[in-house]
């Protein structure tokens, strides 16, 4: 081996044997390090889990304080991946870290803009937003109790089951109806009577159920009438305007509109008033002189009338 190669071997050799020592020196301190990364994850977990259980079940803002529980576990986690690098020697790491993931946030900010987009407007909705939990809310065409706000979209429970997942994007950016937001909802019926019957009269009736109704609301700020609201092509068609209490939106306004409306039917037909079906217009065309029809007659009535006759 000529002396060129010996020395060759001998660089190598020597290279591996200082790193080895190196690593035998630095491995009790990324044994450390990965220790703090456990315990600070941990630490984490349990500090999550007790703010969980005694703040969140009394937080007026269970949504706030799920986001916030969240955003908790998320930044102790990152503090103690930090920390256990400075403990393991590894601080340039830990800056090259820093700054790779601002770079990268820049790169990854235009690669997925939607999904950056959505977890900005959760922060922001976690702070400021126009519904709680529980809340019946509609966004666009999407209708349904508010369930869960995390950091990319919001989870609407629909009332026919369904569960859709809304972009937070999309909640901060479009018109969102707050059905829940004070307590109170106007809904509304129409009643068709007719042309024959008193006006005055069917709407007095109707408003006696109104005032008389336990489940909608009573007071001077919600006041529940009739009136006369269209001239339809066979009936007067009176709208009935009622409150009602929409902190359970299901019940309170579908099942007290429907009762209200077999009730008013009911009355009414008591009261000897007419609820007319719409008129049907038969009309002839080219040729036809006559509108060809067919009765199709009971033979029980036809004995009876030959019986009579």
């Amino acid at each position: 081996m000529s002396a060129i190669q010996q020395t060759a071997a001998e660089t190598v050799t020597e290279s591996i044997h200082d790193y080895y020592n190196a690593f035998l020196e630095i491995l009790p301190r990324i044994a450390l390090g990965i220790l703090v990364i456990i315990v600070g994850v941990l630490i984490a977990t349990l500090l999550t889990n007790i703010y969980k259980k005694r703040i969140l079940k009394k937080a007026e803002d269970p949504l706030m304080a799920k986001f916030l529980a969240q955003s908790i576990k998320l930044v102790l986690t990152v503090i103690a991946i930090l920390i256990a690098l400075q403990v393991a020697g590894l601080s340039g790491v830990a800056t090259g870290i820093l700054t790779a993931a601002g770079g990268a946030a820049i790169v990854l900010g235009f690669a997925f803009q939607d999904i950056g987009k959505n977890f900005l407007a959760g922060i922001i909705l976690a702070f400021n937003r126009p519904f709680s939990i529980d809340d019946t809310i509609k966004v666009s065409d999407l209708f349904g109790k508010v369930k869960a706000l995390n950091f990319r979209y919001m989870h609407l429970k629909t009332f026919d089951g369904r569960d859709i997942y809304v972009p937070n994007s999309d909640v901060l950016t479009k018109p969102v109806e707050n059905y829940t937001a004070d307590g109170f909802f106007r809904n509304d019926f129409v009643v068709g009577i007719g042309y024959e019957d008193d006006i005055d009269r069917a709407k007095h009736i109707i408003q006696s159920i109104l005032n008389e109704n336990e489940y909608i609301v009573h007071d001077k700020d919600h006041e529940n009438f009739v009136f006369e609201d269209e001239l339809a092509t066979s009936t007067v068609n009176l709208k009935v305007y009622f409150w009602v209490n929409t902190l359970d939106y299901k019940k309170s306004a579908i099942v007290v509109r429907g009762n209200l409306i077999r009730e008013v039917k009911q009355q009414l037909e008591d009261e000897g008033i007419n609820l007319p079906a719409d008129i049907q217009e038969l009309k002839l065309y080219g040729n036809e002189k006559d509108i060809p029809l067919r009765m199709i007659q009971d033979p029980g009535n036809i004995d009876r009338i030959e019986k009579e006759g």
